[in-house]
């Protein structure tokens, strides 16, 4: 699938302002509005690979005191949207790969992870809590408009109305409405949209192919139109590059229907150090030297802690402030109410194929 061009380029002296493959054609052009436009300029060509992962198993599990979710199913590895802080940067390394560029675009997917999430729910000790569906990578990236891995997943987890929340910073969730919506109304899923900055500039250096901010909030507002639980993510928090814009972004999203709000400090763990000093040297020179100094001390004087406790939230007077201000934001706009409580009880395993009928069910 490629993109085809804006309708906002329309060519000169022509009628059309789409150019999609006919149907028979085997390559098929769909268009798409993330929101950018011309004038936002475009991001460097990268050609991007998508390679099958073979895996056995789709529930990934944890026991970290700082992550908030003991279950969770990643659909990719990598993620085009190219955030610079992204946290899973340093994982491809793990796999030959460069956390800088081939985290980017050299990416892959679980094709068959709609069946492996079914039997893993079908055996019979297990036992249901909450999945969260994107822990590490967007599971709406680009690539999922025609692998439909994400889509997989959440058609298996509505067959066993087993509950699940999601995080995103794409706008394509709204494909799924007709799954979130229903499940929703049986107390069977949170959403959460990450909101990093309004200002559209700073949101197409910082994440060049995730969608605009007004298609973030565009989404919150769709989801809950519809009964869908939504929380606004502020994701990560940039001392002296974002910080700035807190109380706008959850002013924005309460506006726009969201219930509930979180934020996390950046991390610059491992390599990501590195790449997040590279970009801001390069897209923003002037303010450099002052975001770094206050990362550090927010970090114990060094660009990143990993201690847990401390690394999601950091520490020190800066870090307070910033806890402060968030927590007085959310009361400010109506976001401090409980949090959505998701169904457990109504967890039940299909019917497969060549069960035996039980003949008292019906009585």
């Amino acid at each position: 699938m490629s993109r085809s061009p804006s309708v906002t380029g329309a060519a000169r002296g022509r009628g059309a302002r789409s150019n999609q493959s006919g149907r028979f054609e085997s390559l098929q052009r769909e268009d798409f509005d993330d929101g950018w436009t011309e004038r936002d300029g475009q991001p460097a060509k990268l050609d991007t690979t998508l390679t099958p992962e073979a895996a056995r198993k789709i529930i990934t599990r944890n026991d970290s005191p700082d992550i908030g979710f003991g279950a969770s199913i990643n659909p990719y590895r990598g993620c085009a949207h190219g955030c610079i802080y992204c946290y899973a940067r340093p994982a491809h390394a793990y796999m030959g790969l460069s956390p800088g560029l081939d985290f980017e675009s050299r990416l892959f997917f679980k094709p068959d992870a709609g069946r492996l999430l079914a039997a893993e729910l079908s055996r019979p000790r297990y036992a249901p809590q909450v999945i969260h569906v994107g822990g590490n990578t967007d599971p709406y990236q680009p690539a999922e408009r025609k692998l439909g891995v994400t889509r997989a997943i959440l058609e298996t987890l509505q067959r066993f109305s087993h509950p699940f929340t999601i995080i995103t910073k794409s706008a394509l969730i709204l494909r799924d409405l007709d799954l979130f919506a229903p499940m929703a109304a049986d107390g069977l899923t949170q959403v959460a949209i990450s909101v990093t900055t309004l200002n559209r500039t700073l949101a197409r250096s910082m994440e060049p192919r995730a969608a605009t901010p007004e298609r973030r909030l565009g989404a919150i507002r769709a989801l809950s139109a519809l009964g869908v639980p939504v929380k606004v993510m502020f994701a990560p928090v940039i001392p002296g590059l974002n910080d700035h814009e807190l109380e706008a972004v959850l002013a924005a999203a309460a506006e726009a229907g969201a219930v509930g709000a979180g934020y996390v400090a950046l991390r610059l763990p491992r390599e990501i150090a590195g790449l997040f000093r590279e970009w801001l040297a390069a897209e923003q020179p002037g303010r450099a030297e002052k975001v770094m100094s206050l990362v550090r001390q927010m970090r114990g004087g060094r660009d990143n802690d990993s201690s847990f406790g401390q690394r999601m939230m950091g520490q020190g007077p800066i870090a307070d402030l910033l806890a402060q201000r968030f927590a007085a934001a959310k009361r400010r706009y109506g976001l401090d109410g409980p949090k959505p409580t998701l169904d457990l009880s109504k967890f039940k395993v299909p019917p497969q194929t060549g069960d035996q009928i039980d003949l008292f069910a019906a009585n």
